[in-house]
This record gives structure tokens, sequence and C-alpha cells, in this order.
């Protein structure tokens, strides 16, 4: 097998695997400040966090889940790897959701797209993802759907530019031009 072409980045971890507390940076203060604990009896499927230096289509930098053995904490800086992403909108728009990797893991090297996730693994991330706003007023998930590696990539590199036209706060300098990695 010969090697393959992958993008690197730095995810900021907000909220450990197994939490119904929702943490957020304060982008001003770079600080965890408890937003609030989720309505419904759900908690998180992965440790969940953000790419710095990207904007998402709902002015957040872009969401992201990685997949770990156990959870880390606030503030945990994981190099990572997208494989894939789960496109959903909610009350505000569009709100996709990388799903990572660490990049340097060998017991996960073997995940390199959706398709080499466990089937019912992304059907707990997708069951949290459409319940967890269930009991909040006002808010609400509409639709979503798996997308492979590339369009994942492609959505940090549009993010990116998002971010920077916006002129947004944050530095995308940690997310790596494609390389080959073996």
């Amino acid at each position: 097998m010969g090697a393959e072409i992958s993008m690197e980045f730095d995810v900021t971890i907000e909220i450990p695997k197994g939490e119904r507390n929702k943490y957020e940076v304060d982008h001003e203060t770079g600080r965890i400040r408890l937003d609030r604990m989720l309505f419904t009896s759900t908690t998180y499927p992965a440790d969940y966090g953000f790419v710095e230096g990207t904007l998402g289509e709902d002015g957040d930098p872009l969401d992201a889940l990685v997949l770990l053995k156990a959870p880390t904490f606030p503030g945990c800086l994981i190099r990572a790897r997208a494989i894939g992403m789960f496109r959903m909108r909610d009350e505000a728009g569009g709100d996709d959701k990388l799903l990572c990797v660490p990049a340097t893991d060998p017991r996960q090297e073997h995940l390199r797209d959706i398709h080499h996730v466990n089937e019912f693994e992304r059907l707990e991330i997708e069951h949290f993802f459409t319940v967890y706003k269930d009991l909040e007023p006002g808010k609400s998930v509409e639709g979503a759907t798996w997308v492979g590696r590339h369009e994942a990539e492609q959505e940090i590199v549009s993010s990116v530019k998002r971010a920077e036209e916006a002129g947004a706060h944050g530095d995308p300098s940690h997310i790596s031009d494609l390389k080959e990695s073996e």
C-alpha cells in the first residue's frame, strides 16, 4: 500500500467524552467557561472542541470530535487528522462536526476515512447530535449526514478562508499543507 495524503491540525478540546457540561473557550480571555449543562440526559460521545483559525458556517470555529480511548480535559491541544465529517444544520444554519483521530496514535492508524469507523460508533455520534438539543427552548437539529475525509479537508480549507475574510482571531498556521504520510 502506498503513501496517503493527509492534513494535520490542532484541535482544542472544550468538552471531554462522557460530559453533560458544555464548556466553551472564551476567545477574549482564553479561559474555559461553563456555557450550560445539556438539557437532555445524553453525554458527549467523544472529546469535543474546535480547530483554531477556522470559521464554520455558524460563525464559530469549526467543531471537531476526536476519537480517543480515554477522555482528555478542557483546554487540551491534540494534533489530529480528519477522517470524516458530520454535516448538520441546526436552528442557526450549518453546524458541521469534523470527526478526527490523533495524528500520531498507532492504535488509530487504520482509521483513514469515515467508512473505517465502526457503524455502531457512527450511529451513536449521529444519535447524540440529533437529540442533544431536544429539550432546549428555541434549539433544534434539522438534518444531518456523514461525508468522508476528502470533504472534511475541503471544509477545513473553506473554514480557514472564511475566517481570514471575516478577520476572525486565531492562527491557522498549525494546519499542515497536504503532505505525504507513511
